[in-house]
Parts: C-alpha cells; sequence; structure tokens
C-alpha cells in the first residue's frame, strides 16, 4: 500500500477526532431562567394549571408527545442547546437529571412566573424566580459532591444562561384584570421602572451564583400575540396599551443592563431584542413563509386566541406556516427564526453582541 495514502488516511482520522475533541470542550455547560417561553418540562411536576403536558403540545417534537414545552414542537433553549453543540438540558424538576447529566446544565423555568412575586398567582404551585435562584445554588451543591467545588465554579463560570422574564409581569399581573392590585399601586410608567428595579437585584444575584454569560430576553409585542387580538382587537390591530407597556419595558430593560455591565467591567448580560425580532414576521408574515402571524395554531374563538390549546381545540394541518402555535407562544419554526437572529443577528437584535460573537471570544479564552 502507497504510504503517503496510510499517512494522509491517519492525518484525516486524527484531523477527525481533534474536531470532535474540540467539539466535546466547546458544548457548555447551559442554564436557563424564567417562564412559559423558556420551560421544558419543570410545570409538569408541579400541581398547577400552567402546564403544557397534554396533546396537541408537542404534536412536532420528535417523540410527538406532550413534554411540557409551550410549543408544538423545541422550544427557544432547545434551539440554543443545538447551536451551541450541547444536549438539551433536562428540568430541574426531572428525575433523571442525576450524574454526568447535572454536567450539561439544566433548565429551572416554570410557566406563569414573572420577575415579581405576585405574579401568576392564579396558577398557584409554580417556581418563582427566587426559588429558581435557590434551585441554582443547590445544583451547585449538587455538582460540587460529583466533581468537586473548584470544578463546579469553573462549570458555571464558563456556562452560557438565559432568562426570559417580565411579559407575565403585564399579562398575568398588572393587566389580568381592570382595576388590578398593581395597576391602582402604580401607573405604568412608575410600575416599569419598579419591575426593571427588582429585575436588576435577580441579575445581581445569577452574577453572585456564578453567571458570566448571560442571554436577556426582552418582552415580544405582547399587544400583538392573539391571545391579545381576541380580546382587544376589532381588526387585528394590536392592543395599545400592552404594546405600550413593552415600548416602555425593553428600552429601560437594556439601560439597566448596559450600566450593570459598566459597572462590572464585562459584557456579562446581552440583551436579545425579541420584540424587534417578532415584528419582522408581525409586520411581514409572508416574507418569513408564515401565512398567518395573527392566528395561532391551536385555540378558539377569534384568532384562536380563546382559552387553552387542548384536544378540544380548532388545530392547524401544517405548523410550520403558523407564526403563532397557541394564543401565547411561538410555533417551533418561529422559534428558529428568534435564536437565528440571536446567532447571528445585528446591533438591531443583539446588544452589546451576537450569540456567535460570544462563542467566538470565549473559545479563545
Amino acid at each position: 500500500m502507497d504510504n503517503s495514502f496510510v499517512f494522509v488516511t491517519i492525518f484525516g482520522l486524527l484531523l477527525a477526532l481533534g474536531n470532535v475533541a474540540s467539539q466535546a470542550e466547546a458544548a457548555r455547560a447551559f442554564f436557563v431562567f424564567g417562564d412559559s417561553l423558556v420551560d421544558n418540562g419543570n410545570n409538569n411536576y408541579l400541581a398547577t394549571t400552567a402546564r403544557a403536558d397534554a396533546y396537541p403540545y408537542g404534536i412536532d417534537y420528535p417523540t410527538h408527545r406532550a413534554t411540557g414545552r409551550f410549543s408544538n414542537g423545541l422550544n427557544i433553549p432547545d434551539l440554543i442547546s443545538e447551536q451551541i453543540g450541547s444536549e438539551p438540558t433536562l428540568p430541574y424538576m426531572s428525575p433523571e437529571l442525576t450524574g454526568q447529566k447535572l454536567l450539561v446544565g439544566a433548565n429551572f423555568a416554570s410557566a406563569g412566573i414573572g420577575i415579581l412575586n405576585d405574579t401568576g398567582v392564579q396558577f398557584i404551585n409554580i417556581i418563582r424566580i427566587s426559588r429558581q435562584l435557590d434551585y441554582f445554588q443547590q445544583y451547585q451543591q449538587r455538582v460540587s459532591a460529583l466533581i468537586g467545588p473548584e470544578q463546579t465554579q469553573r462549570l458555571v463560570n464558563e456556562a452560557l444562561l438565559l432568562i426570559t422574564l417580565g411579559g407575565n409581569d403585564f399579562v398575568n399581573n398588572y393587566y389580568l384584570v381592570p382595576f388590578s392590585a398593581r395597576s391602582r399601586q402604580f401607573t405604568l410608567p412608575d410600575y416599569v421602572v419598579f419591575i426593571i428595579s427588582e429585575y436588576r437585584k435577580i441579575l445581581l444575584k445569577l452574577y453572585d451564583l456564578g453567571a458570566r454569560r448571560v442571554l436577556v430576553t426582552g418582552t415580544g409585542p405582547l399587544g400583538c400575540v392573539p391571545a391579545e387580538l381576541a380580546q382587544h382587537s376589532r381588526a387585528g390591530e394590536c392592543a395599545v396599551e400592552l404594546q405600550r407597556a413593552a415600548a416602555l419595558f425593553n428600552p429601560q430593560l437594556v439601560q439597566m443592563l448596559n450600566g450593570l455591565n459598566s459597572e462590572l467591567g464585562s459584557h456579562v448580560f446581552i440583551a436579545a431584542n425579541a420584540y424587534e425580532m417578532h415584528m419582522d414576521w408581525i409586520g411581514n408574515p409572508q416574507a418569513y413563509g408564515f401565512v398567518t402571524s395573527k392566528v395561532a395554531c391551536c385555540g378558539q374563538g377569534p384568532y384562536n386566541g380563546i382559552g387553552l390549546c387542548t384536544i378540544a381545540s380548532n388545530l392547524c394541518p401544517n405548523r410550520d406556516i403558523y407564526a403563532f402555535w397557541d394564543p401565547f407562544h411561538p410555533s417551533e419554526r418561529a422559534n428558529r427564526l428568534l435564536v437565528q437572529q440571536m446567532m447571528t443577528g445585528s446591533s438591531k437584535y443583539m446588544n452589546p453582541m451576537n450569540l456567535s460573537t460570544i462563542m467566538a471570544l470565549d473559545s479563545r479564552v
């Protein structure tokens, strides 16, 4: 046999093995905090009404079964895991989250929660953000028992975190009922200032717990989801008050994150402009391959925006051409568009940089 052929073959094998090794090293731990947009099954383990554990949820998931994700298939954390070369994180409440699986990370998110502890009280038993942070601390103790405290600190410091909060503080608190307790206590501008200041404390606590790269998503266009169109829209226009809330909240969130980064002397917190990302296809659904951004695939009533998505709901045959899966949550395909912008989007969408830039920077350290 030709020696040069043997050399090339061996060299090719070594190169391939090197790539596998570098991919394994690049797969950093991933932690998720927040609400139903990012919950991947924690609420299945709780006595709460905020659950996505029955058909048709999960209809397009690889197993075609409901998993607790508020999606027809994969959700945002799954798709980020895909992009960073990691397997999907398990819900923290899952009994399967043990041993080596702990090193992949964990998802602490719980549908219905907000920045404030009184958000989502109607769902009764949900994992409020303060409890999610307690669980993160508990997680670190469990991993320390596995790999030691120094390696655990390194794993957390080098991890990517995602936190998605804020929408429920409007939809399931301030605007939940006319004259809610919070709307009597605060005007909308003052309420936004208040929840931003509370959010700041949460993010500082995450930093204290070792987080050094945190993706923080703003709220989407709250007034444009099918649930709000069904209640407030006459001709498909977005609900003005909720749009006003999002327009006040999102810029102040970015300002607060920039302020924190300046104080910490590092780009710890990365703002993802979910509002602009959504508005691209809400404004022009056809350009993104959707037939509609107003009607949910699964639901009932006007815009399929009333009630929950259940077996009794109207269900569209092709989920890929609907921007919204249910009255509140994007379809898997819409989630893919959101994650693509997080990965490669310009400064219009990601501040101060996108996820691809973060990955490149962190791989050099």
